[in-house]
């Protein structure tokens, strides 16, 4: 059975297969020991496809991994949707996890804006504050205002040290299309229009592309 890995992937499998074999010519037994190291780099980097729900007005969850508790928070200033605290909903990702990025909504992208910071655990709430992230807020397909508009937050974590988003400003996104990817174990927010209705909890284990996170009301 093949396993599509992400373009990120590649160098990083590359360098633990060439260690991984030079350890099996020196020694047998270390060779096995780093195995299990080699094959998680490989399934870190997975990127299986995922069938995006069709259905109109769905906010589908950007990434895999565990829903944090659902808080009302400002988005980061820098995406410039004002003070008011807004529906959040966190993901945490960890080490295990597929970490392909997938866009929520079908739009185009209003603003981007990269923001350098710390590396506290991504399961804090205090990540989404101070640590290292790259926002962008997303224009739905159909609005006529920023009224809808809504925003994704890549934040790294606690052992991730690289954030990669292929979108760009002015760009039309897919629901359910790819955009990047967090490197290694990280957490992504998504912060709601007051006009939506939420449609999951807390705790629930959550599928990039697939799983629904609320509605437009």
């Amino acid at each position: 059975m093949s396993v599509a890995i992400h373009r990120e992937g590649y160098p990083f499998i590359a360098i633990f297969a060439a260690i991984n074999l030079l350890a099996f010519l020196l020694a047998a037994w270390l060779g096995w020991l780093l195995l299990p190291v080699t094959l998680w780099c490989v399934a870190f980097f997975r990127d299986p496809e995922r069938k995006t729900p069709d259905k109109a007005g769905l906010i589908i969850c950007p990434a895999d991994g565990k829903l944090l508790p659902i808080v009302e928070a400002v988005p980061p200033a820098e995406l410039g949707l004002g003070e008011r605290p807004r529906p959040r909903l966190s993901i945490f990702m960890n080490v295990f996890n597929v970490h392909v990025n997938r866009n929520p909504v079908s739009g185009q992208v209003i603003a981007k804006a990269y923001r350098p910071g710390k590396f506290f655990n991504a399961s804090f709430d205090k990540a989404s504050i101070h640590n290292e992230r790259m926002s962008i807020r997303l224009r739905p397909e159909g609005a006529d205002g920023e009224d809808l508009d809504l925003a994704v937050v890549q934040i790294a974590g606690l052992v991730a040290r690289r954030i990669v988003c292929d979108l760009a400003q002015g760009e039309g996104v897919r629901r359910g299309a790819r955009f990047g990817i967090i490197r290694f174990g990280s957490r992504v927010d998504v912060y709601l229009p007051p006009r939506t209705e939420i449609l999951v909890t807390q705790g629930i284990t959550t599928r990039a592309g697939e799983t629904v996170l609320a509605r437009f009301l």
